[in-house]
Parts: structure tokens; sequence; C-alpha cells
């Protein structure tokens, strides 16, 4: 018969054995729970068609993020109404992080003061996750058009516009862009004339200024960089505050506008954000990750060639430039006295 010792000692090693199993059936669960996004495809919404900005920054994110969590990042373009169309299939999205949309200043700082009505609330409806690149536009032209009406900068420009009013066609890659209230702040700080065409993107829109259809357009840098640097656009300005590393012997509008255009400024801005409700942990998994891509010298050092400015801040930061944008860019709406119904 096993003694007292032998018993307790059977016992312990029971309890010690079970004790083992339940932990082993345990921490596979837990660690998949931990892990469990994303277990499938992640889809990132670009409201505009392919070729843009702000495609070519959501392509390269992707790139980034599927690296990062072993998941495809994959881009759908929903183009249309100045990017709402896409913004709003995002806003009423499940927040389960699968669904993703690279937002721009447009979608989230210039619409809702230029629409009368949007499917969708720029604050309400979304979490914002990181800032992923700011960009300046550029002022281009049709190069061979240019130097047929004797334009070489800015001033020749208003001189020719004001001579020929309504001559010249403003491309855009929809209404309420930034590239749109870039152009329509030219022509309310110039009083210079010129008809606007409005595009679902800067894709299509640059096809027609390379085609000589369009005369000029205020588009977003990185996108217009690949024809500027061919020689079929002529850059004349940059939108921004101070001249782009990319394009350092381009001067800014304020520079080469003179005292009409002084204080002029429409940079534009993209970044990712999640529909409302989204589990902060998902929106602080990604924001890491873009800023960790954000950090290493390729990403960084291909942002830089194209025009963009790289980025990757906190969500409350985006927060913060998302509230700030609303604020400057209702009054500019207001004063160019652009609308859209």
């Amino acid at each position: 018969m096993p003694s007292h010792r032998s018993r307790s000692h059977t016992r312990r090693q029971l309890l010690l054995g079970a004790a083992s199993l339940a932990t082993a059936t345990l921490l596979p669960s837990f660690a998949w729970g931990q892990s469990a996004w994303p277990s499938k495809p992640v889809k990132i919404v670009v409201p505009f068609p392919p070729g843009g900005t702000t495609d070519i920054l959501a392509r390269a994110m992707a790139q980034e993020l599927t690296r990062a969590f072993n998941q495809p990042f994959v881009v759908d373009n929903r183009a249309g109404a100045g990017g709402n169309i896409g913004s709003e299939l995002v806003a009423k999205s499940p927040p389960d992080g699968y669904t993703l949309l690279m937002g721009t200043v447009g979608t989230h700082g210039i619409n809702k003061a230029l629409y009368d009505k949007l499917g969708f609330d720029p604050v309400k409806d979304f979490a914002p996750v990181t800032l992923v690149a700011g960009v300046p536009n550029v002022m281009v032209v049709n190069a061979e058009k240019a130097k047929a009406m004797g334009i070489e900068n800015v001033a020749d420009f208003i001189r020719y516009a004001k001579a020929h009013p309504g001559k010249l066609n403003m491309a855009s890659s929809g209404n309420g862009t930034s590239i749109h209230m870039a152009g329509e702040l030219f022509k309310a700080m110039t009083g210079i004339y010129m008809t606007h065409f409005p595009y679902r993107g800067s894709g299509p829109a640059l096809m027609d200024m390379v085609g000589g259809t369009m005369d000029v357009m205020f588009d977003n840098l990185p996108s217009s960089m690949q024809q500027i640097k061919a020689g079929k656009l002529k850059a004349l300005a940059v939108t921004s505050a101070q001249r782009s590393a990319a394009l350092p012997d381009v001067p800014t509008v304020e520079e080469a506008g003179g005292p009409a255009l002084k204080g002029f400024e429409a940079s534009s801005w993209f970044g990712l954000l999640a529909p409302a409700g989204t589990p902060p942990d998902i929106v602080n998994a990604v924001q890491r990750e873009v800023a960790k891509a954000m950090a290493t010298p390729a990403v960084k050092e291909k942002m830089l060639a194209q025009g963009a400015i790289p980025s990757g801040n906190t969500p409350q930061e985006f927060a913060q430039l998302i509230d700030s944008e609303l604020k400057k860019w209702a009054p500019v709406v207001k004063t160019s006295g652009a609308k859209v119904d």
C-alpha cells in the first residue's frame, strides 16, 4: 500500500500535469486572439482613379503594410464626386480594421464646405490613423502651348490670361480637391478667368494636359513629376509657402506672382483613416507600422524624390490636423464662390 507521502506526491504531480495541460491549451488561444487581425486581406480605398498622388501613396503604403502584417493590403479605387463616393463607402463599412481610406485634404478638409450634402461626416464617421505625407501642389502648363503663347513664368501667365479672358482651360482632379481649390484661389487673387474642367482624378486630367486639351493645372507634385522631368509639362511655381526640395529651382507662387499673390498657399495632404469605432489596438498597430516605414531611408528618399514630405504621426495629431484644415478651408471656399450641389 502506498505511503501518505507517496500519495501526496502523486496528487501533486497530477495537479501540476493538469495545470500544464490547461496552460498549453490556453496559450495558443490567447496568442491567436492577440494576432487575429489581420487574418484576411485588408482593403485600402482610394477615392480617385489610378495614377494620381492619392493612388501612388496608397500603393506605397499597401506594399509596406503587406510586408509588416504578412497579409495582403489591397488598393481599391472608388472614384467620383471629388472623393466623396469612396469616402462614404468607408464611412459605412464595418469598423473591423479590414477597410481603410486614403483620405485627402479634399475629402477631410474642403468638401464639407464645398458640397451642400455629404453622405458622411469627416469627423464623426472616421477614426484618424495617421498622416502619410504632405505635398505641395505645382502649377503646370503644357510645355509646347506655353512656348507658343510666350509663357515662361507666372507673371507671363497672368498677363496672357488677362489679355485672353476665358481662353485658358484649367484642369483639376475633381470638384473640391486641393487641385481645384488652389486654382480657384489663384483666380480670386489675380482676378483672371479660366474655364474649370473637373476630372475624376489627376491621372485622366494629366493625359489631357500632356495632350494639349487643357492648358493649366495646379496638380499634386508627385503625380506631375514624371511629366515635368520628361519636358511635357512646364512647372511655373509650387503652391507651398517654401520651395520644394524635389524642384529647388521652381519658385513658390508667392515669389513668382508679385504683390497680388502675397500669402498664397494651398498644399495637400494624404492620410489613412478607418471607420469610426475601429478598435484602437488596430488603429495604433497600423500607425506604428506606417511610422516605421517612413523612418526607413529607402521609403523616405523615395517620398522626397517625388515631392512628398513623409509623416506617420499619431492618430491624435492627425485628428488635430483635420480639425484645423476644416477651419482653414471653409472661408477659402466661401471667398472663391465655388459650390457643388
